[in-house]
């Protein structure tokens, strides 16, 4: 599950793609049928990756992500978002153990199904995720090194001349005091 780039962006429902970055704020593209672009403001919004986000737990916390592949496991039963609160809290027993039911709200897993509806089609959600940056290294040290080349001296380089002096300074005395 490839989730990167993808964000929640603070007082705006949805899910939003990261496009780049401006001067003014952050592009995003929405996950919607109607793909709205919008700029949100560096310093005001707040923007959480859906990859950071972990939903607690009563021993550690648990990743967003192992919580959407569990959902996708379950297929068929997962509820709609206007399901009654017990429905959710049963299907989040399934799919999230272990996770503390007092700091959960129903509105956070409301979100989250929400979420899992939006990401579900999508081709990112069915894409593995990128390798780590650890690994990416191991790779590269398998790819034969090439022998960096010499630089070449540049062709319209002048030798300094004899008659090429450094500037002279320029005497400057002071009105007062002499």
């Amino acid at each position: 599950m490839n989730l990167r780039g993808i964000v929640a962006v603070s007082g705006r429902p949805g899910l939003f793609k990261l496009v780049g970055q401006n001067k003014a704020g952050y592009v995003l593209e929405g996950l919607d049928a109607q793909k709205v672009k919008i700029v949100a403001n560096i310093t005001t919004t707040k923007l959480a990756s859906l990859e950071d986000i972990t939903v607690y737990g009563e021993d550690e916390d648990l990743k967003l992500t192992d919580v959407l592949a569990n959902m996708v496991a379950a297929k068929g039963n997962v509820p709609d978002v206007k399901a009654e609160t017990t429905a959710l809290r049963a299907f989040f027993k399934e799919v999230a153990p272990g996770h503390d039911e007092e700091k959960v709200y129903a509105s956070d897993m409301k979100k989250i199904v929400s979420w899992y509806h939006l990401l579900k089609d999508l081709p990112l959600f069915s894409e593995a995720a990128p390798a780590a940056e650890g690994e990416n290294v191991k790779a590269e040290d398998k790819v034969e090194k090439k022998p960096k080349a010499t630089p070449k001296p540049a062709a319209n380089a002048k030798a300094p001349s004899k008659t090429a002096q450094p500037a002279k300074k320029a005497n400057m005395t002071s009105k007062k005091g002499v």
